[in-house]
């Protein structure tokens, strides 16, 4: 099956990447929010985000103009029924992606193919509550999106192998690399990284290190780009703390226990570099650690 025409649920950081990539492979896309200036924001960050490929010689100015020119934006969620393949990437809660499925599927050509963005949450089961499970899979990219390599492709019980086949060729378009996960709480990355966050959050809690010394001694000594308690300020604790959730509730193993400090933090509503403190506060000129 060939996809022209894309529709993104989801405007924030994961969807406006989302709809990056795409325009720039050539697809048209459609992007749902429910708020125009989530919407009016996210266009613009795709352009800044253009500019910056644009200048470091990696695009060319006409390429950034003609993939703006294919992304169009939209409050109405059943403008996206006449797209090929969506793409959710709502909020990191079963209930609002059920909900937004639930509007969505009685607009869909027969023919479009469902895909979610979640970074945890059961495909099976969110495709049983469409009309498609068939047509249904998940489509998790890595943040942020532009730059990672990464496509999770997760097929739930009852996707179809040609559903299978028309994703692994998008993400081959993209310039992508797909890693097919089996339909498990965290599916692959999430279900190995999130316990390493969790732990360098009880090893903050436990008083084995502060914030600088925990960071310092994973990137220095097992050369990671960045620190897992920077990461997690850079994912966000929020989604941090609803990704380990899953993992405990879904695999019933007391491991997968979220540190009681990460809820602490997120009770608190310092969630990272978007609420500007978590680990490390971001409201001056150089971050500094809250621990």
């Amino acid at each position: 099956m060939e996809l022209s025409a894309i529709g993104v649920i989801g405007a924030g950081q994961m969807g406006n990447g989302i709809a990056h990539v795409f325009a720039l492979a050539g697809y048209d896309v459609l992007v749902n929010d429910i708020q125009q200036a989530a919407l009016d924001k996210a266009v613009a960050q795709i352009s800044g985000n253009l500019d910056r490929q644009v200048s470091k010689e990696r695009i060319s100015a006409e390429e950034k103009a003609a993939a703006m020119g294919r992304i169009k934006t939209t409050l109405h969620l059943p403008d996206l029924g006449q797209t090929d393949l969506v793409i959710e990437a709502a909020t990191e809660r079963e209930s609002v992606k059920s909900a937004i499925f639930e509007d969505l599927v009685p607009h869909l050509k027969p023919e479009t193919i469902l895909t979610s963005n979640t970074s945890s949450i059961s495909i099976t089961r969110l495709a049983s509550r469409t009309d498609r499970p068939e047509k249904f899979m998940g489509f998790h990219f890595m943040n942020p999106v532009p730059v990672m390599q990464l496509v999770e492709l997760i097929r739930g019980i009852a996707t179809d192998d040609e559903t299978y086949q028309t994703c692994l060729k998008v993400v081959e378009n993209l310039g992508k690399t797909a890693a097919s996960s089996e339909d498990f709480p965290g599916f692959i990355v999430n279900r190995i990284l999130m316990p390493m966050i969790n732990e360098a959050v009880y090893t903050l809690y436990e008083g084995v290190g502060g914030v600088a010394s925990i960071d310092s001694a994973m990137k220095l000594g097992t050369n990671h780009p960045m620190g897992p308690l920077e990461l997690a300020d850079f994912i966000g604790l929020d989604t941090c703390l609803a990704i380990m959730n899953v993992l405990h509730d879904g695999l019933a193993d007391t491991k997968y226990r979220p540190c009681p400090l990460l809820t602490k933090y997120v009770e608190a509503g310092w969630l990272g570099r978007k609420s500007k403190r978590g680990f490390y506060d971001y409201r001056g000129e150089v971050p500094t650690p809250t621990r």
